[in-house]
C-alpha cells in the first residue's frame, strides 16, 4: 500500500505531498471515532470500501454506545464501545480491551479532546488523521500521517480520503446498513396502509438548528392535504423532543402518527427505510435516511448543506447559510473557516414554509 504524507504550512494552504511507501501490508486497522451519529454513518462507506478492495484486512471500530446500537452490528466489523457518560471506568475499561492489542494502522477520524487523549492507547505505527485544515484540539500532536487536504469537501467524501489515503480508490459510497426483520414488522403495525410516509424528524441535538413547530405542522398538513401523504413524526423520549412533538401535533389541522420517544433505535432506523421523503434539519436520522436511499429535504441555515447535508439528497435541501453568514457573522459563507456553525437565534427563520413546500413538489415531481 501507498500512504500519502501531507505537510501544511500554519495558513491552513497545502505544502507538498508526497507518497510514501508502507514497509507491510495493512492487516489490522483500528478505526477512532465515537460520535456523533451523523459522522458515525459517513464511516460506513470507509468500512465498504476497505471491505470490497482489502478483504483480508481484519476492521476493529472504537464506538460510542449509541452510535453502535443505531448502527447495529456490521459483519466482519469488531466493535468495542466507548460508553462517553462512563467517566474515568469507560476510560479504564477501553485501556484493559486495548492492553495487549497492536493494529498495523489507526485511522483517527475525530479530532476532539477527549477522542485525541483515547487514541494515545492504540498501538500502530501508522496513525493517519485528518488534514490540518480541518484539526483542532491539537490533533495533529496525535497522529503521523495526514489525509490529502481538499477545500470545500462534503463530510462524506472526507471520510473518503482516509482509504484513499493507504491505497485504495473509491468514489461513490457505499453503506447497505442491516436491518432487523423485527423491526420491519414493528413499523408495518404502526404504519399501515399504501399512501406514502412524510416522515418529520424535527429536532437536532443542537437546539438552536431546529425550525419552528408552526412551520413543521404547516408542510405536514401540506403533504396530507395535496400529496396525499400519510405523516409520521420521529425522535427521541427527550422532553424537548417530546415538546416539540406536541406542538406540531397540536398546530395541525390533520392528523399524524406520533412516534416520538415510542421506538428503539432500530425501530426508527426502519422508519425511516420505510418513509417516502424526510424533512429534518442537520441531525443524525437525516444523514442515517440518506444512507438507507430515503430522500431528504434537508433544513440548513445554521450549518451548510454543501458540507454536511444528507449526502444523497443535496439537490433537495433547503440552504440559506449563505444568507445567514451575511446576517450574523457579515461575510460570505466562503469566507468562513469550513465547518463554521451559526447557530444564533433565529438564523432557522430565515427557512420559511413555501421554500419547504417547493421542495417537496419537487421530490413529487421527480417520483412520478
Amino acid at each position: 500500500m501507498l500512504l500519502h504524507s501531507i505537510e501544511v504550512n500554519r495558513s491552513g494552504a497545502k505544502a507538498k505531498e508526497n507518497l510514501m511507501p508502507v514497509e507491510h501490508t495493512i492487516k489490522s486497522l483500528c478505526i477512532l471515532r465515537l460520535s456523533s451519529l451523523g459522522d458515525a454513518t459517513h464511516v460506513v462507506p470507509v468500512i465498504r470500501a476497505i471491505q470490497e478492495n482489502r478483504p483480508d484486512t481484519r476492521i476493529t471500530w472504537i464506538i460510542g454506545k449509541l452510535e453502535h446500537q443505531l448502527l447495529g452490528d456490521i459483519e466482519g466489523v469488531e466493535f468495542i464501545e466507548f460508553d462517553k457518560r462512563g467517566g474515568w471506568s469507560s476510560v479504564k475499561s477501553l485501556r484493559e480491551a486495548l492492553r495487549d492489542r497492536r493494529f498495523d494502522a489507526l485511522f483517527h477520524m475525530q479530532v476532539a479532546a477527549r477522542a485525541n487523549l483515547l487514541s494515545r492507547m492504540i498501538r500502530a505505527p501508522i496513525r493517519l488523521g485528518w488534514d490540518r485544515a480541518r484539526s483542532r484540539d491539537f490533533h495533529h500532536h496525535f497522529t503521523r500521517q495526514h489525509v490529502a487536504e481538499v477545500p470545500f469537501q462534503h463530510q462524506v467524501q472526507g471520510f473518503l480520503e482516509f482509504p484513499r489515503a493507504v491505497g485504495i480508490a473509491v468514489d461513490t459510497p457505499r453503506w447497505d446498513l442491516p436491518i432487523e426483520d423485527k423491526a420491519h414488522n414493528w413499523v408495518g403495525a404502526r404504519v399501515p396502509g399504501e399512501e406514502p410516509v412524510l416522515l418529520i424528524s424535527p429536532c437536532s441535538s443542537h437546539e438552536l438548528r431546529n425550525w419552528r413547530s408552526e412551520y413543521y405542522a404547516e408542510v405536514a398538513d401540506y403533504a396530507i392535504r395535496e400529496l396525499g401523504m400519510q405523516v409520521v413524526l420521529s425522535g427521541g423520549p427527550s422532553q424537548m423532543e417530546q415538546r416539540v412533538a406536541g406542538e406540531i401535533e397540536a398546530a395541525m389541522q390533520g392528523s399524524c402518527i406520533n412516534l416520538v420517544g415510542k421506538d428503539t433505535l432500530e425501530q426508527s432506523k426502519a422508519m425511516l427505510k420505510r418513509a417516502d421523503l424526510v424533512i429534518s434539519p442537520d441531525s443524525g436520522p437525516a444523514h442515517l435516511a440518506s444512507a438507507l436511499g430515503t430522500p431528504v429535504i434537508g433544513l440548513y441555515a445554521a450549518t451548510w448543506s454543501r458540507r454536511s447535508g444528507p449526502y444523497n439528497s443535496l439537490y433537495l435541501c433547503v440552504d440559506r447559510f449563505s444568507e445567514a453568514a451575511r446576517r450574523f457573522r457579515r461575510a460570505e459563507a466562503e469566507e468562513l473557516r469550513w465547518g463554521t456553525r451559526i447557530e444564533e437565534p433565529g438564523v432557522m427563520d430565515l427557512i420559511q414554509p413555501d421554500d419547504v413546500i417547493r421542495q417537496m413538489q419537487t421530490w413529487k415531481e421527480l417520483r412520478n
